[in-house]
């Protein structure tokens, strides 16, 4: 497949499907000069899109939190993706949604007068991780930590923060890693560069409490999984020589969905019954 810039298929830009590589956007885009943008990365899955409407509402609060008023309501969110869904010939995909602020009458930091626009594209995807779903992903601990609450609206998904995760991401793969887990700004044990993360220890799960994390959909999903199957649920602060004494651990997210992780830094974890009942379970509920 070619690259991403150069393929068949239809965009949908500003309310209006596009042709793909006819979607493009100014130099002097704010977005591309200041990160002024938010995004939902989503799957559909048999031509439904998972937590869809939840995704949508969330793309709004990240555009508030972030002071971008998005121009659009959650049900025009829902009919372009659809739109882009079914213009593409597409069931089960990934779906990308972006809202950024364009180029307009101001260049600098301030651009309230520049309008904020959206873009809503899919494409066929595989598992995130490649064969680590079924062995298990090895993960480097990044040297960069994820910032204090006071800082930035975390619980937007802001693409500025995305910076320290290409950086990670990058230092990971160069040492033959799946990924990197973050600490947080106190040193508490975050997430990955894309998921969150939850460790089994005991028959009891535990995972970093979303205060200074983004608390994902699907981690929201997992915990209401494993509440109904009346595991017990610690969501808390990790220290990360906590890492030791588990036994499992595995990591959630829209694109990563639930994928067993078999090694962190010089941690090792089995890939147990629990993390495989998840993943299959996580996979069934999906597809419902």
């Amino acid at each position: 497949m070619s690259g991403y810039g150069d393929r068949d298929g239809k965009i949908w830009m500003d309310g209006t499907l596009v042709e793909w590589r006819d979607a493009n956007v100014h130099i002097l885009t704010h977005a591309l000069h200041y990160a002024s943008s938010v995004f939902e990365g989503e799957r559909c899955y048999d031509g439904k899109v998972f937590k869809s409407r939840a995704h949508s509402e969330r793309l709004l609060k990240s555009g508030e939190l972030m002071d971008m008023p998005i121009p659009y309501t959650v049900d025009e969110i829902e009919a372009a993706k659809a739109a882009v869904l079914e213009a593409n010939g597409l069931s089960n995909a990934y779906v990308r949604v972006l809202a950024f602020r364009g180029a307009g009458e101001d260049m600098g930091v301030a651009a309230a007068r520049n309008p904020i626009r959206m873009a809503v594209t899919a494409w066929e995807w595989g598992n995130y991780y490649g064969d680590a779903k079924m062995k298990g992903a090895k993960l480097d601990i990044a040297k960069w930590k994820r910032p204090s609450p006071e800082t930035i609206p975390v619980a937007a998904k802001a693409a500025g923060l995305y910076m320290i995760c290409t950086m990670s991401k990058h230092a990971a793969e160069a040492k033959g890693c799946s990924d990197a887990m973050f600490l947080d700004y106190r040193g508490y044990v975050a997430e990955a560069t894309g998921a969150n993360i939850f460790f089994v220890k005991d028959g009891e799960v535990h995972t970093p409490l979303a205060d200074a994390i983004l608390n994902g959909l699907t981690r929201q999903t997992v915990i209401g999984m494993l509440k109904d199957r009346q595991v017990k649920v610690h969501e808390r602060h990790i220290m990360p020589e906590e890492l030791e004494g588990f036994e499992q651990c595995w990591l959630t997210g829209s694109a990563a969905e639930v994928t067993p992780v078999g090694q962190i830094g010089d941690y090792s974890f089995e890939v147990g019954a629990m993390t495989r009942d998840m993943s299959a379970a996580y996979e069934a509920l999906v597809r419902a």
